[in-house]
């Protein structure tokens, strides 16, 4: 794989150095990784990805675009903590159908599938072409930006004039525009004329009337004085005549000089400078945004700078363009870069009269977290470069030259004069450092000492000259009191007083036994035995007020002794209702108190009988020595159809009542599981069937008992008749007539009981048993739960009695691994060398 990527890698470069484009690439040798934001790197990380490239290729392609060693070290660095953190998700991703479509810095999206060697629609010369043109931006957004470079490439901004305004009084006139003359009052006309190319009008009863290089003002008052020789009423006033523009013309706009797009444009007559720069593309990477020329008549006319409209929104010098004019925009003078903390940091553009204020009024200001006494200036000489720092007085003083760049370093992450103080205090926290202030002083800044407060010692961690630590300790009370010499606190000093409760293990009591809420409860003065019973909810219903047990814990032990005591035990009698009486039994720190269930208190305990008896349901254990037989007789004994023989006992414990319906589905889902269960595990054990230790585990839960109900109805009391226990669940069945089975046999099924067949026919009658059945291991099981397995008589199988509901299971043969060519040659050295030794021992 690594061969494989270095090839890779290797093809890459040898491909950037004979592509055309790679000369065209840009100089990353100033790209400064500590600039650069998470997100920006998280683009950078998408990106490549998107083409196919690890971090590894990345670092290489870095390297490869002028990025110094030092800062891909810090790019390495930078990716690892993004992945390690939070990963390059968090990027914005956008979904066109069911193609990824993802963003970068400059708000710019493509598709991921673009990229992907397999793409479909794409074949592998446009694949790699298209990679190596993604390569060459790859590193875009990282670079700093040219300040106002995307006023006129954003396109959220058209500047597109306003076609439905009021016509400008100096608006001129040329050929193509239309005019609209309208004559109100004594006299009513309206007159729709253009203006023709030699810049005349023709006006019914009046004649032709030139009108081009006039403006509005201008020709509406040319138009009134002409038409007040046909219409008499326009020298009295009692007739009014407007002069507005109907249609626009366009007009040509040359665009020369560092511009993205120049050339000559058609505009609305109404378009100004910001216009025509939208529509070129404006200024290029090294055009002037301060010194925009717009000529006209070859002269120039009006001088924009950009930055008016950038940093303060006014529009100044942004003239209404004529026919023929030019805008030239010149290369830029001085530029520099400013970096580091200010909010906007980018290339700024100076005239040679503006000074680093200047710089930092266009970068927006400080940021927050700004070293704003001095800034560092990295300056090119004839030679080399040098950095020089300038001081804030002298800002102002300070003129930029081109190249420079100016590096706004964040404030140290220390305090001046701050001191802390924490502890056994009313108010902790960090403090002022004021001239002469103690520590004494410092106690009642943060409003005095806490009761709790250990007055016998404090102490100070105070910074050295050299950064190490030295500790102050003293005597709290005395520097309260003032019988102490107070003092006196210096810089980044943190003051602990600590609290009784911090130097101590926390106070707790323990209860436990037959109370409501048992646990362990916060330790109080005087807390009383009575206390701490209510405290966890009072006595249950089966508890004692009597031999209440206390253990004590004994703190001067004689440890060289052997019988030595390691607790103290109380054994105390109190009132049933918690009543207040003179003699209590106060508690310690960490007693453990043990409250005891009423002797003669038991609670109900219940045994369920289902299935054919005459009243089956919950019956409850009146004697400690009731027994099965007892039970049968209270229910009323067994049905007629009652089978006696297939009765069985479960003995689960305790658990919720249900009812009957949903019990007997339980127990019979219960049954069936355990029944596969341990068909898994008679399996026989290899190299590829191993037993599971759930499995195992599972089967030492069955509770299912076997008990013989016949031999108990006929013999009461005797050995075999089972007390009973809370929770049993007896059932009786009808009187059964298959046998069913189950396992490694051809076709499991339920056969119908005949006395006079035998294990082995009735595996027959299923099919007889499957070329992977363990026939050893085949066993039955009766309806009462007991078991039985096939014993070994010599060579042959004795297999056991089938009963009436009995269930027959044969597990399966674990299949053996044969032996590998590996193995055999295992065995035949082990064999030889075996050999070896015994012919040597023979000699």
């Amino acid at each position: 794989m690594d061969i494989k990527r270095g090839l890779a890698l290797l093809f890459f470069m040898v491909l950037l150095a004979f592509t055309p484009a790679a000369f065209a690439q840009s100089n990353y040798a100033d790209v400064k990784v500590d600039e650069l934001t998470d997100a920006q790197i998280r683009q950078l990380m998408q990106r490549a990805e998107s083409i196919g490239y690890n971090d590894a290729q990345l670092e290489q392609m870095a390297l490869a675009q002028g990025m110094p060693q030092t800062e891909i070290q810090k790019l390495r660095l930078r990716v690892q903590r993004i992945r390690n953190t939070q990963g390059a998700s968090n990027a914005p991703v956008q979904s066109y159908g069911d193609n990824p479509v993802m963003q970068d810095a400059s708000g710019r999206t493509y598709n991921s599938q673009l990229y992907n060697r397999d793409s479909i629609g794409m074949n592998g010369a446009d694949s790699r072409m298209q990679r190596r043109l993604e390569t060459q931006d790859l590193f875009e957004g990282m670079r700093p930006k040219v300040f106002g470079a995307e006023l006129f490439r954003n396109s959220n901004i058209t500047f597109e004039p306003n076609l439905r305004m009021a016509t400008p009084k100096n608006y001129v006139i040329g050929p193509d525009d239309e005019l609209l003359v309208d004559l109100t009052g004594d006299n009513e006309a309206n007159y729709r004329l253009p203006v023709s190319p030699d810049g005349t009008i023709r006006l019914q009863y009046v004649g032709i009337i030139p009108v081009s290089g006039l403006s509005i003002e201008q020709a509406t008052a040319k138009v009134r004085a002409a038409m007040s020789k046909t219409y008499p009423g326009l020298r009295t006033g009692r007739t009014n005549v407007a002069l507005n523009l109907g249609n626009i013309r366009g007009i040509k706009v040359v665009l020369t000089g560092e511009v993205v797009k120049p050339g000559t444009y058609t505009l609305p007559s109404l378009a100004t400078v910001f216009n025509a720069l939208y529509a070129s593309g404006g200024p290029s990477e090294n055009g002037s945004f301060r010194k925009i020329q717009v000529i006209r008549n070859n002269r120039v006319v009006s001088t924009i700078d950009t930055y008016d409209f950038l940093v303060n929104g006014l529009q100044k010098g942004n003239i209404r363009l004529q026919d023929q004019d030019v805008i030239h925009i010149p290369v830029y003078d001085i530029r520099v870069e400013i970096a580091g903390e200010v909010k906007r940091p980018a290339y700024f553009e100076l005239l040679r009269e503006e000074n680093i204020q200047d710089v930092l009024d266009y970068a927006g200001g400080f940021s927050t977290r700004a070293y704003t006494a001095r800034i560092k200036v990295l300056q090119n000489t004839a030679r080399e470069r040098r950095i020089t720092d300038i001081a804030a007085l002298d800002f102002g003083a300070y003129h930029p030259k081109n190249g420079d760049k100016f590096v706004v370093e964040q404030i140290l992450d220390r305090f001046e004069n701050r001191v802390e103080i924490s502890g056994a205090v009313f108010r902790p926290g960090q403090y002022e450092l004021e001239n002469g202030l103690s520590l004494r002083a410092l106690i009642n800044k943060a409003e005095g000492l806490r009761e709790d407060a250990f007055m016998n010692r404090g102490y100070i961690n105070r910074l050295n000259v050299d950064n190490t630590l030295s500790l102050i300790a003293f005597d709290v009370q005395k520097i309260v009191a003032g019988s102490s010499p107070d003092i006196l606190l210096q810089r980044e000093d943190k003051v602990t007083i600590s609290s009784l409760f911090d130097l101590r293990d926390e106070y707790k009591v323990m209860i436990q036994g037959e109370v409501r809420d048992s646990g362990t409860f916060e330790y109080a003065e005087n807390m009383s035995l009575e206390d701490l019973i209510q405290m966890a909810g009072g006595f249950r219903e089966g508890a004692t007020p009597n031999r209440i047990e206390i253990s004590r814990r004994i703190k001067n032990s004689d440890a060289r002794s052997v019988s030595a005591i390691t607790a103290e035990v109380f054994t105390v009698n109190i009132d049933q209702n918690l009543r207040l009486s003179d003699q209590q039994f106060v508690l310690k720190p960490f007693d453990v108190v043990s409250v005891r269930s009423s002797e003669g208190y038991q609670v109900q305990r219940q045994v369920t009988l289902e299935g054919e008896i005459l009243y089956p349901g919950t019956y409850t254990i009146t004697r400690k020595d009731e027994r099965i037989s007892d039970l049968i007789v209270r229910a009323g004994g067994l049905t007629p159809s009652g089978y006696a023989e297939g009765a069985s006992l479960k003995r689960p414990g305790p658990k919720p009542i249900l009812n009957e319906k949903s019990k007997n589905a339980i127990n019979d889902e219960d049954e069936e599981a355990k029944k596969f269960l341990n068909l898994k595990r008679l399996q026989q054990t290899g190299v590829k069937d191993t037993l599971a230790a759930d499995v195992e585990q599972k089967l030492i839960q069955s509770d299912l008992v076997g008990i013989e109900l016949a031999s108990i109805l006929k013999k009461p009391k005797s050995k075999i008749d089972l007390i009973v226990e809370d929770g049993d669940v007896i059932r009786v069945p009808k009187q059964l007539q298959t046998v069913r089975v189950t396992g490694e046999v051809l076709n499991p099924n339920n056969i119908v009981y005949n006395s006079g067949k035998g294990f082995k026919q009735y595996v027959n009658g299923a099919g007889g048993f499957t070329s992977t059945a363990l026939r050893r291991g085949a066993y039955i099981k009766y309806a009462n739960g007991s078991v039985e397995s096939a014993r070994k008589f010599l060579f042959f199988n004795n297999f056991p009695k089938v009963k009436p509901g009995a269930e027959i299971l044969v597990p399966k043969r674990a299949v053996t691994e044969r032996l590998t060519p590996q193995g055999w040659i295992g065995i035949g050295t082990a064999v030889a060398s075996m050999a070896a030794i015994i012919v040597s021992l023979l000699r």
